[in-house]
């Protein structure tokens, strides 16, 4: 019988300027998997079936944008990964390598310089250079934009082209962890064709991003075909890519969601891949001939968020409360079936910065009842939970719903759309709600900056509304620290500083869970849940 695929990403450890030299001609896609558990051994290095066909993936979500820059979704982000790269990467064991940077290095204590590989060009003939590597980040950072992403390159001061293939970056302050954050797919190479179009589009009254979403010009192993809004997203195989090219001809992101829909679509050999499988439904496809379930530990967390702005979650007693109000274990073994792992903060061990020796926090309902009445609401009060169409979040919901019934407090369930979900919850118009974030660079400056920095609150993240200039101030302390061991001190800090603020209630860090044909290889995904589709064949 088959065994699940399980991969585990390893800790990982912050690289203080060091030179990371790699491979200019070819991108390497195809690292040793790092698999634990009960693995078979059989996730694939690279794909060795036969090249060509339509790589069909059947996923819960639509996407919000082509824009990498002013996506906000991991959605997006499977297709940006695909059609778009970015300087550097991670490999499955979450190690930084080359990728449009074929090195870098820190030439002073607040200046990067990165080498870029020559001979590149974009889907739209164009070439790649140190000039656009500079438009890019600078219309990541322009205000006029609004990325959300701003704050992976906020601490860049200066954007120096040293020559066509030569970038430096200069920082406000020491920044070690910048080379991680140009792997995070928010910072995706945009052609400067592109760029330009999009802000000509402005000036005629557009919104931003709306020429990039209507030409998305990257560099990619395949370029952007066509987008139904709302069906389906078609992708095609780049012929001249500058490395190794991918095997399908095409790939098709179909949005179908329904969970038992999608399920039934991978059974009958309509998708070769689905996503997401949710915990219930792993037993089903494990004991499915002809499909198989992957599994990945992820580089992520899902969480329950109070939006302080709204009475009674402006009161810390009130949101200790519903924290210690819920049952997180039983999350862990009726909702995931096991997988995954209880939350002791926003990050795990994917991430510089983590602590274990924080604890869990543990149901305690009488504790929980005490603080409420220590609160001034002994008798509970009525407020309502948001949740998207996910099945997953539902159940969290649900049992949320009844652990807070114990303690007199009514919740009642909000469920939306996912693109109205995203808007709704970015404008404040929530009380509780439940979302997850993926840690995408490796360091704890990006997720703690994302979810609670008094600058992000609203679209960019900070959808609690968290806004603690003592918090923000530890966060930049953090930031630009050199002393390793001092660094992870500071972030050991500002998650107990966290735990005790209570801005949500941190449930657990999932496994991502996807169900994909027997005959699909050379398929893997990242830490994040990222497809990685270069080396995906079709038998």
């Amino acid at each position: 019988m088959f065994k699940s695929k399980v991969l585990k990403a390893g800790a990982f450890s912050l690289a203080l300027a060091t030179v990371v030299t790699g491979c200019a001609s070819e991108p390497d896609e195809g690292a040793t998997t790092d698999e634990g558990g009960d693995s078979d051994g059989s996730a694939e290095e690279g794909g060795s079936g036969e090249a060509g066909g339509d790589l069909k993936i059947g996923v819960l979500s639509d996407i919000n944008t082509l824009d990498p820059h002013t996506a906000s979704d991991v959605p997006s982000g499977q297709v940006h990964t695909a059609i778009y790269e970015t300087l550097t990467k991670f490999n499955e064991d979450m190690e930084l390598e080359p990728l449009l940077a074929e090195s870098w290095e820190a030439t002073d204590e607040n200046v990067w310089e990165f080498k870029l590989v020559e001979g590149v060009q974009f889907h739209d003939g164009s070439d790649f250079n140190a000039e656009v590597v500079k438009a890019n980040v600078e219309r990541i950072l322009d205000e006029e934009i609004g990325s959300p992403r701003a704050i992976l390159f906020e601490i860049i001061d200066e954007v120096n082209v040293i020559d066509d293939y030569t970038v430096e970056f200069v920082t406000e302050d020491p920044f070690a962890p910048l080379p991680d954050h140009f792997a995070h797919y928010a910072s995706s190479i945009v052609s400067k064709e592109s760029i330009d179009g999009d802000y000509e589009a402005m000036e005629d009254g557009d919104q931003a991003g709306a020429y990039i979403n209507q030409n998305p010009a990257g560099t990619g192993f395949f370029e952007f075909e066509e987008w139904n809004s709302g069906n389906d997203v078609k992708l095609v195989n780049f012929e001249d890519y500058w490395g190794e090219n991918a095997k399908v001809d095409t790939v098709t992101l179909e949005v179908i969601p329904e969970d038992l829909t999608r399920l039934g679509n991978l059974e009958s050999g309509d998708m070769h891949i689905v996503d997401p499988v949710t915990a219930s439904d792993l037993a089903r496809v494990e004991g499915n001939e002809g499909v198989e379930p992957y599994i990945r530990d992820g580089a992520s967390i899902t969480y329950l968020g109070f939006n302080m702005e709204k009475e009674p979650f402006d009161d810390p007693l009130v949101r200790q409360a519903l924290d210690m109000a819920l049952d997180k274990q039983a999350m862990l073994d009726g909702i995931l079936e096991g997988t995954g792992e209880a939350a002791n903060g926003p990050i795990n061990d994917t991430q510089f910065g983590y602590s274990a020796d924080i604890p869990v926090q543990e149901q305690d309902i009488e504790g929980a009842k005490e603080l409420l009445a220590k609160a001034g609401y002994e008798d509970g009060f009525e407020t309502t939970i948001w949740t998207n169409d996910s099945r997953e979040r539902q159940d969290i919901a649900e049992l949320a719903q009844a652990n807070f019934e114990e303690i007199g407090v009514t919740a009642d369930i909000n469920t939306v759309e996912w693109g109205a979900y995203l808007d709704a919850t970015g404008a404040g118009e929530h009380d509780m709600f439940i979302l997850g974030l993926s840690l995408g660079t490796g360091d704890a400056d990006y997720p703690l900056h994302m979810l609670f920095h008094s600058d992000n609150a609203g679209p960019p993240g900070n959808r609690v509304f968290m806004k603690d200039d003592e918090f923000d101030a530890l966060l930049q302390e953090a930031r630009i620290e050199q002393d390793e061991d001092q660094r992870l001190a500071l972030y050991k800090e500002a998650v107990e500083y966290l735990n005790e603020e209570q801005p949500m209630s941190f449930l657990y860090h999932p496994s991502h869970i996807m169900g994909m044909q027997s005959n699909v290889q050379g398929f893997w995904a990242d830490g994040s849940g990222i497809y990685q589709l270069q080396d995906v064949t079709i038998n």
